[in-house]
């Protein structure tokens, strides 16, 4: 029996060959320089910030050069499949624009290089993986678990490198032993269970001196010295399915991928991809080995984002929460490019699309996610989108997430006014941060939400009742900030308080207190907190019968 009889049995037949699968995904008609690039997420049901750092990574390279941008769902791990996790991924990267070209969606696949779902592609790896069989780069295995440790306690008494490879699976040079040879054809026709392995080329258990090396381009790290493959590395599972080795490998080759940005965990498995690259005959595309996301632990070192001790790593986090997506892409620029924040400094006001995005301002040593300054970012951010569009935009979060809040969007005009307050000051108050907290922020406009949540100040609760019913009986809602105001003056000087605060700073054993204090009473009563915006606009957008409503309700519960 040669190699070919031995494919033949494995695989006795394909809808295509080699050569017509080349055809059916052809070479992409772009522009030169024009990047193709892809996200492969794993349908675990956990999708989580790194897949969205590296989408971004993605879609800039691809749509910075005209080139095209692609879904891909990875599910050869098989074990960790999760139901419903393709619609999570589709709608968790819609939530934050990231919008593809080309790939699955929640409608079908979209795209000439489909399909787009590796489950769904088998034929085709058969395909490949007959050729590697065929060419001797490849053979059947059929050592079961217990010969597998067996093997590797034999190699840790030896001191040798754990693993299959040469000289410690019978099947990987089959066709130099009668007897082995006879085994795996009855094996293969009997049925029992098997994995197809790479046939490595590396020499194993050799110094770093000995070992040949490629030199493999990383948009991100420069030029990496990647030693020769040695392990026998698995291509095709015992239940016919890919490991992502083999598929990826196959799968970036046919859609044609220019660019594999993926993180640097992936670092020690390259030479297991350079080898199958150039076995199958096929260039290597672009890698782009991204940092691990890193934070400041509470013991003030680095460490790795931790699903486990980490709500913020997980996507689901800032859907719920209501980040921007503006304000995530913003503030994932200011990590991925050392330059962007110097960038936005300088331009303000330019679209985040004017950034050339590069890959060699990225950091190779790890880039660190501190979420005080994504909410930083955000506030900043928020202030750059109109009003009414962000309105807008609460409202489908609310749909989606927190349906509890529908009594705001009531009146999405005044819900407009009450989100641009402060924000064309002559320095724009920055109270915005996400969905949540802006729901919290502005929950005094409405008497579902209104709560008293601060005392009213020491040198004024004991008048609290008494202001609050010259206030009533002097407020016209007409007046304007400065004639509003002057009334305030003028009953807290009828109360026995100082009109400026500076006066009772000199004399505080002249007055109760300042009309400081006065204000602050009403405010409280307003709206349940001694901090706010401008109080003269708040009750512009409140509506007269709402502050007076307010301000009896508060006298009549301070009266019993």
């Amino acid at each position: 029996m040669n190699n070919k009889e031995l494919a033949h049995l494995i695989y006795p037949s394909h809808p295509h060959t080699p050569e017509e699968y080349e055809a059916m995904y052809p070479a992409r008609d772009l522009p030169e320089g024009a990047m193709v690039t892809r996200l492969g997420p794993s349908p675990t049901g956990f999708i989580h910030l790194g897949n969205l750092y590296g989408a971004f990574v993605d879609e800039r390279l691809a749509h910075q050069s005209g080139g095209k941008f692609f879904l891909r769902i990875e599910d050869t791990d098989d074990k960790r499949f999760v139901e419903n996790a393709v619609e999570t991924i589709i709608s968790s990267l819609a939530f934050f624009d990231i919008n593809f070209d080309e790939g699955v969606t929640e409608n079908g696949d979209v795209g000439e290089y489909g399909d787009y779902t590796q489950s769904h592609r088998g034929e085709i790896y058969r395909t490949f993986a007959g050729k590697l069989l065929e060419e001797g780069l490849a053979y059947p295995c059929f050592l079961s678990e217990e010969e597998i440790s067996e093997v590797r306690e034999q190699q840790e008494a030896a001191k040798l490198t754990p693993g299959i490879y040469a000289g410690w699976s019978k099947y990987r040079d089959w066709d130099k032993d009668k007897s082995v040879e006879e085994e795996i054809c009855a094996r293969i026709k009997a049925g029992d269970p098997f994995v197809i392995r790479l046939k490595s080329k590396g020499v194993p258990n050799v110094s770093a001196e000995e070992t040949s090396r490629h030199i493999v381009k990383d948009a991100i790290r420069g030029e990496l010295s990647v030693p020769d493959n040695f392990q026998d590395t698995v291509i095709i599972k015992q239940t016919g399915i890919p490991t992502y080795h083999f598929a990826h490998v196959v799968d970036d080759h046919l859609m044609r991928t220019t660019h594999v940005v993926r993180g640097e965990e992936w670092l020690p498995s390259l030479p297991i991809h350079v080898e199958l690259f150039e076995d199958l005959g096929w260039e290597l595309p672009i890698y782009c080995h991204t940092a691990q996301l890193m934070k400041i632990g509470e013991d003030g070192n680095k460490r790795k984002l931790s699903k486990r001790k980490d709500p913020e790593l997980s996507l689901d986090y800032y859907r719920s929460q209501g980040y921007h997506p503006a304000a995530v892409r913003e503030y994932l620029l200011t990590i991925l490019n050392s330059n962007y924040e110097e960038w936005r400094a300088a331009d303000p006001e330019a679209p985040i699309d004017d950034f050339k995005f590069t890959t060699e301002k990225m950091s190779s040593s790890g880039a660190l996610f501190d979420l005080n300054k994504l909410n930083d970012v955000s506030k900043s951010t928020l202030l750059h989108i109109e009003a009414s569009e962000l309105a807008a935009w609460l409202r489908k979060w609310s749909e989606d997430y927190a349906p509890e809040f529908e009594y705001v969007f009531k009146d999405m005009d005044k819900l407009a006014a009450m989100l641009d307050m402060g924000r064309h000051d002559a320095r724009p108050r920055a109270d915005l941060v996400y969905a949540r907290q802006i729901m919290d922020f502005i929950s005094y406009f409405f008497d579902e939400s209104f709560t008293i949540e601060d005392e009213y100040p020491q040198e004024a609760a004991a008048d609290a009742a008494a202001i609050l019913k010259a206030y009533l009986d002097t407020y016209d809602h007409s007046d304007d900030n400065g004639q509003w105001f002057e009334k305030i003056r003028t009953l807290s000087t009828d109360l026995g308080y100082a009109a400026k605060p500076k006066d009772f700073k000199k004399h505080p054993e002249e007055y109760k207190g300042h009309v400081g204090h006065v204000s602050a009473v009403i405010r409280i009563a307003l709206m349940g907190r001694s901090n706010s915006p401008d109080l003269w606009t708040i009750q512009q957008i409140m509506g007269e019968d709402v502050v007076r409503d307010r301000i009896k309700r508060e006298i009549e519960k301070l009266s019993n």
